[in-house]
């Protein structure tokens, strides 16, 4: 099993301990996601996020419905959680998240490690691509709530 890492940071106008908040409200998570993935969250509300939370979603990859599954493996508020898909689209998929004083404000930083069924087809060909369009929706989507801010994708 290939495993992948995605990366992309951004710096958002306001210290972690305002800004992870945000983060820690599950019910954030429709703002800033792609209206093509039909995101809804199905776990009843609302949810304590805590190290091992269980959280259950609804989404369509490519048009076909899926349910996700993702358990909170770590929880380290304002500074840090990750999050671990037990049911969903991908093999593996284990999400960094990550805040740190910068400049005057949060540099928020997104690592995630992934493999995926098909992947020498299915990776090249969409999958890469669709997790960038999904990041940087997100980072348009924090932009426009919190302001000014800069973004790197790697």
């Amino acid at each position: 099993m290939t495993i992948h890492e995605f990366q992309c940071e951004q710096w958002l106008p306001l210290p972690p301990e305002e800004l992870f908040p945000f983060f820690a409200d599950v019910g954030n998570l429709d703002a800033i996601t792609p209206p093509w993935l039909h995101f809804g969250i199905v776990t009843p509300r609302p949810i304590e996020m805590r190290a091992g939370a269980l959280i259950d979603f609804q989404i369509r990859v490519r048009g076909l419905p899926m349910r996700w599954r993702t358990l909170i493996r770590e929880w380290q508020p304002p500074h840090r959680f990750v999050d671990e898909q037990l049911r969903g689209p991908y093999r593996q998929w284990i999400h960094e998240h990550v805040f740190e004083v910068h400049d005057g404000g949060t540099l928020a930083r997104d690592v995630v490690r992934y493999a995926v069924p098909f992947d020498f087809i299915a990776h090249p060909l969409f999958v890469r691509r669709d997790i960038e369009k999904i990041f940087a929706f997100r980072q348009e989507s924090l932009r426009a709530r919190f302001g000014v801010a800069r973004n790197h994708h790697e």
